[in-house]
């Protein structure tokens, strides 16, 4: 055990911690991102609200009601979800879960956005979504 392994193992060392950063990064851009969508949301704001969701989630919004997706998501009258418990992040794929919601993201090249919201876990089966992307 030489100079070389001490030097692998800073190397090493050195390259776990830039991924801790870079997903600690990712988690505060998830949450960012989170809490434009709940403050639009709570400001009555749904065309503002409706840029922080994921294309194909917008278009399956307004697709399904066949309105514009500022008055389908206010038609939806999602309860606010809270403060932000807990982000996962998987490489582009992210869960938040608030207090009283979980939202489940995509990170695009403008930015994460939201893909399914009001989520309620379900036992043995996956989330059960009131709005989420075809």
């Amino acid at each position: 055990m030489g100079v070389g392994w001490g030097v692998a193992v800073v190397v090493v060392l050195a390259a776990a911690l830039s991924g801790c950063s870079t997903l600690s990064e990712r988690r505060d851009q998830v949450r960012g991102a989170v809490t434009a969508f709940e403050r639009a949301l709570a400001d009555g704001e749904f065309e503002r609200a409706c840029a922080e969701l994921a294309p194909g989630t917008a278009e399956e919004l307004e697709q399904s009601v066949r309105r514009p997706c500022g008055k389908a998501l206010r038609e939806e009258s999602l309860p606010p979800g809270g403060a932000v418990r807990l982000v996962d992040v998987y490489s582009n794929q992210a869960r938040a879960v608030l207090t009283k919601d979980t939202l489940f993201l995509s990170r695009f090249s403008e930015g994460w956005k939201v893909v399914a919201a009001g989520c309620r876990p379900r036992s043995d089966m996956p989330y059960q979504c009131r709005i989420k992307g075809g």
